[in-house]
């Protein structure tokens, strides 16, 4: 094994407290954890298994996922920094009990500084191999004395920031009689349309999965499915919902955007900085990508101490409230939403790891 401390590649500018390049040739591991802080606690973030056409793809995407986890982490009110990993490769071929137990080792060595969980290519199943290895683990089965999938509360935290959204626009918090567009009916995405038919919402969805489509259909049939986000984006909605991977947001596709409300499930949706204004500059109501996001994030964090459902959805519920006043204080000082949401995360990062400058004797 190899394990490759410092900074990032020149020129990425990066403000991460560290950055772990991780390498196990003989289980084919290659991985990169980064740290962006530990002002409120522990980095806390999961694992993405994602074939990555280069190292440094991989690289623009951890540090971009970090941040935003420690933004996440503030804002969900958690004792806990931002973190993340990716595992380069795909998780359909290269994946491996012995792969895993090596990513598990390189978790281990940040001694305590970074807990993991899942994400995009990692199940629960796959943490608990990662546990066999590492103590900082989180999102595992529910035999192993986790939570088990975590989609469960992200999705919910994603319909609770979705009812302030429609609060502030149509005055009043429900979907019913609106036509919300998702884009990826996976994990998260299908129980985000439980949700809607439940509050009595038209859904339109699409997905390049065909068989997370005919889920999706074999359980509500009277669901809506287009061609792709091109198709979902030029489609007459009230709500687009980004549900699949980052970047639905950019300087092509925000002009086309036909619905006054966008509030998704997906990291990062924002191509890059700018494209919020693009969105208040149309009227469109933008909610925080990993503000409403943040219900996974918030029950893997209730697992460490022991899991209490109802403790962690009580919890993922007060991401209505932390929405609403996102809106309220981007109102108040003329700026769009997600440069309000910035400005609260950073606000508490500085109050509260502030505190870690009090002496607490030896």
């Amino acid at each position: 094994m190899t394990n490759v401390f410092g900074a990032p590649h020149k020129g990425t500018g990066s403000p991460h407290e560290q950055v772990v390049f991780c390498q196990d040739e003989a289980s084919g591991l290659r991985a990169i954890i980064a740290i962006y802080s530990t002002a409120l606690g522990p980095a806390l973030g999961g694992t993405r298994f994602y074939p990555y056409a280069s190292e440094d793809e991989a690289l623009a995407d951890v540090l971009n996922l970090s941040k935003a986890m420690a933004y996440k982490n503030a804002l969900a009110g958690l004792d806990h920094g931002g973190g993340k990993a990716v595992i380069i490769g795909d998780p359909a071929t290269d994946k491996s009990e012995a792969l895993l137990r090596a990513y598990g080792r390189f978790v281990q060595s940040l001694g305590g500084r970074y807990y993991t969980a899942c994400d995009v290519g990692t199940y629960s199943e796959d943490m608990d191999v990662v546990a066999r290895e590492s103590r900082y683990v989180t999102g595992r089965t529910v035999a192993n004395g986790g939570a088990g999938d975590s989609s469960v509360l992200t999705a919910f935290g994603v319909f609770q920031g979705m009812r302030a959204a429609a609060e502030a626009t149509w005055g009043s918090p429900t979907l019913r009689g609106r036509r919300v567009g998702i884009e990826g009916v996976g994990k998260v995405g299908r129980r985000l349309v439980e949700h809607l038919r439940e509050d009595g919402a038209e859904v339109v969805i699409c997905d390049v999965d065909p068989a997370a489509i005919d889920r999706v259909r074999g359980r509500w049939p009277e669901v809506e499915v287009v061609a792709d986000r091109d198709a979902l984006i030029r489609a007459d909605l009230d709500v687009y919902s980004p549900c699949a991977l980052g970047g639905a947001l950019s300087d092509e596709t925000v002009p086309l955007l036909r619905a006054k409300v966008v509030c998704g499930a997906a990291n990062n949706q924002l191509a890059h900085p700018g494209v919020e204004k693009r969105l208040a500059d149309r009227g469109i109501l933008y909610a925080p990508d990993y503000v409403v996001n943040a219900g996974g994030v918030i029950q893997v964090a209730d697992e460490i101490t022991g899991f209490d459902f109802e403790r962690a959805k009580a919890k993922a519920a007060q991401i209505f409230d932390t929405t609403k006043r996102i809106f309220a204080l981007a109102a108040e000082e003329g700026v769009p939403p997600a440069v309000a949401a910035d400005r609260l995360a950073e606000r508490r990062m500085t109050a509260v790891g502030r505190l870690r400058g009090i002496w607490l004797g030896g």
